[in-house]
């Protein structure tokens, strides 16, 4: 009888320790995803703000000389995890507004940082900026879709 509760006392240490190892672990990987999503945003702000500093101001001229059409354009292309339907909004021939209609299948974490070209387009007047590092597929997809919109409103 000895044995038994030698061996009961035993498994039981043994599933102890292997519910703090499990524990030790759950905390380990939150700190990872918190450690990463603080680098994601660090990077995507670096990219803000030399998307703000590169893009050239806006010269407040009349869109009389602007290259598209006015309306409402629409694009889509691949992401990181499924299509991307852009649309992108031309006034006075030029892009007023440029925004996601539909990304069902991305990636929220790389559409959320990704989406942040989208008002450097606008400031730059092109779906020709730079991509946000980390969110690499899921920009080029923004991007390929805001290509095709702004081809459909050229003039």
């Amino acid at each position: 009888m000895k044995g038994f509760w030698a061996k009961t006392v035993s498994l039981a240490a043994i599933v102890c320790i292997l519910f703090q190892y499990n524990a030790v672990l759950k905390g380990r990987k939150r700190e990872d995803s918190l450690a990463r999503l603080a680098a994601q945003t660090e990077a995507l702000e670096h990219y803000i703000q030399r998307a703000q500093q590169a893009a050239p101001e806006e010269s407040g001229e009349s869109g009389a000389d602007g290259i598209y059409a006015d309306g409402e354009y629409e694009g889509q292309a691949q992401g990181f995890g499924g299509e991307i339907f852009l649309e992108v909004k031309i006034e006075n021939g030029k892009i007023a507004d440029a925004k996601i209609t539909s990304a069902e299948k991305e990636d929220p974490a790389y559409l959320q940082m990704a989406s942040a070209m989208l008002p450097a387009m606008v400031k730059a007047q092109s779906a020709d900026v730079d991509t946000v590092t980390g969110a690499t597929f899921s920009s080029e997809g923004i991007q390929k879709a805001a290509a095709q919109a702004l081809k459909k409103a050229e003039k």
